[in-house]
């Protein structure tokens, strides 16, 4: 027997999870944010709830708001059940579940007027993103707002009728000039180096095409706080919403799993004010960079470099990939040799042991991490997660025989079967001539390399291009377990 998911029902829901302990009619929206995915729903959404069940804060509630197809699926979702959301975290040694209500709105997506006219509304004094680090409108290779994106040009050509979230952003920045409100802060939470600079450059970048003094006015008045956010959260799916069915007796359209963890680092540029979250864990610093290198390096290079492997081993859970000695051991040594050494100190933590935490965190078998979510939008991961470390061992004279086989182990994955002749299933923006790229390279490795709005300079080392060519020989000669066993040994080079 279960229960829908609503605020009617928390009273029943209770007796098996946490909820509430709010009066959530009391709540006042103090924040926009664009992509309500899982992450956001395991993350920023709950440490207000946090906050807001000690009792502090409460007007700052979230409204959501998006402009893809998806997010009109999730909103309709999330209505249906008054904005609540099942959160089942899941630890090694324990499982819990609790219900969220930080989300008070969600805006129909599409609907232009009714969001400008929230983003205008004073009340509203941060807006948020989590848009994947795909969103952003990145040349992957340089790093450097693109503003020639043909999304980027035609929102610069309608500013009025915006089909991005950066122009509904600037469209909500210029009605408040215009009205004489002050600009709301820009806060990204998605992983990508220097999010809040990230973020600034799209947004004047935007305004600047159409109006340059406006753009000024941007630069000189908006806030970007640089954040690093945390937290394992796998996709959801039948699984996920049989459990919550199952064990906790609720009907949630689309629950969150996720594990114990979470950390989020930010720095304090809130012109406008913020939340209270340093109440509830969130640690605010002057400089967010080591921790942002830390975590994106260790963890998300940490995925990337067991993704490929894994899935051309036929492996599906990331703790199963953990469980194969010589993918835990080939991303021990990667982590160890090669990336660890060229991240920069950072204040009071041992990287050491942070990687021990993160291979701690990769082998949870109850979370249900899975290798496709890893493996996905590989072209705007890899440049931001891979290639970073790549760069920075190259220009240091130092070697990249194991993040140089990362490399090799994308392209072969990318020519679409694994090593036991199984069908690969791509999900990234760029999947059909990283493709071709990939089934060229068989023959003719640099023909990988040549995608140049991906690989950019590290492409052009001699080193970095003859450890490639003979990583991705060495896959298709003998194979993944081979290799990776060949890189163990220290046998792995040409």
């Amino acid at each position: 027997m279960t229960t829908k998911l609503s605020l009617a029902a928390l009273d029943t829901i209770k007796a098996k999870t946490g909820v509430p302990n709010y009066d959530r009619s009391q709540l006042t929206a103090g924040i926009v944010h664009f992509g309500v995915g899982n992450f956001h729903r395991a993350h920023q959404a709950v440490y207000l709830d946090d906050l807001f069940n000690a009792g502090h804060d409460l007007d700052w509630a979230i409204i959501g708001a998006g402009v893809l197809p998806s997010d009109a699926t999730m909103r309709a979702k999330l209505a249906a059940q008054d904005f609540l959301t099942t959160v089942v975290e899941q630890d090694n040694n324990r499982t819990g579940a609790h219900v969220t209500g930080a989300m008070i709105d969600y805006l129909e997506p599409g609907d232009i007027r009714a969001i400008v006219a929230k983003l205008t509304d004073p009340a509203i004094r941060i807006v948020s993103l989590t848009i994947t680090e795909g969103g952003y409108f990145i040349d992957p290779a340089s790093g450097v707002f693109n503003p020639t994106h043909p999304s980027i040009v035609a929102d610069a050509q309608s500013p009025a009728a915006p089909k991005t979230v950066f122009g509904l952003i600037v469209a909500g920045l210029k009605a408040r000039r215009d009205k004489n409100v002050p600009p709301f802060t820009v806060m990204s939470c998605d992983n990508i180096p220097g999010n809040g600079e990230v973020t600034h450059a799209a947004v004047a970048g935007l305004a600047r095409l159409f109006d340059p003094a406006f753009a000024d006015w941007i630069d000189a008045n908006v806030a970007f706080p640089n954040g690093m956010v945390d937290r394992i959260t796998p996709a959801t799916g039948a699984r996920e919403i049989g459990i919550v069915a199952d064990e906790y007796g609720i009907e949630d359209a689309w629950p969150v799993f996720c594990e114990e963890f979470k950390q989020w680092v930010l720095e304090d540029h809130f012109p406008l004010g913020r939340p209270a979250l340093e109440k509830v864990g969130v640690q605010f610093v002057p400089d967010v960079a080591p921790y942002e290198h830390m975590k994106i390096r260790i963890l998300n290079g940490g995925h990337a470099a067991i993704a490929y492997p894994a899935a051309l081993l036929d492996i599906h859970f990331v703790h199963e990939a953990m469980e194969e000695p010589l993918i835990r051991a080939f991303l021990a040594k990667l982590e160890h040799d090669e990336i660890i050494p060229v991240i920069p100190p950072v204040p009071n933590t041992d990287l050491g042991d942070y990687y021990r935490l993160i291979e701690t965190r990769f082998s949870n078998p109850k979370i249900g991490d899975t290798i496709p979510r890893l493996a996905q939008d590989g072209s705007n991961r890899q440049p931001k997660f891979i290639l970073p470390s790549t760069a920075d061992r190259l220009e240091r004279g130092e070697d990249v025989v194991g993040l140089s086989l990362v490399s090799a182990l994308w392209c072969r994955y990318f020519a679409g079967t694994s090593d036991s002749g199984k069908a690969i299933v791509f999900n990234d923006q760029s999947a059909d001539r990283l493709n071709k790229a990939a089934l060229a390279a068989k023959d003719d490795p640099m023909a990988f390399l040549a995608l140049g709005d991906i690989f950019g300079d590290v492409a052009r080392s001699d080193l970095f291009r003859r450890r490639f060519a003979h990583a991705l020989k060495t896959l298709w000669e003998k194979g993944t377990r081979a290799t990776l066993q060949l890189y163990l040994d220290d046998k792995l080079t040409a």
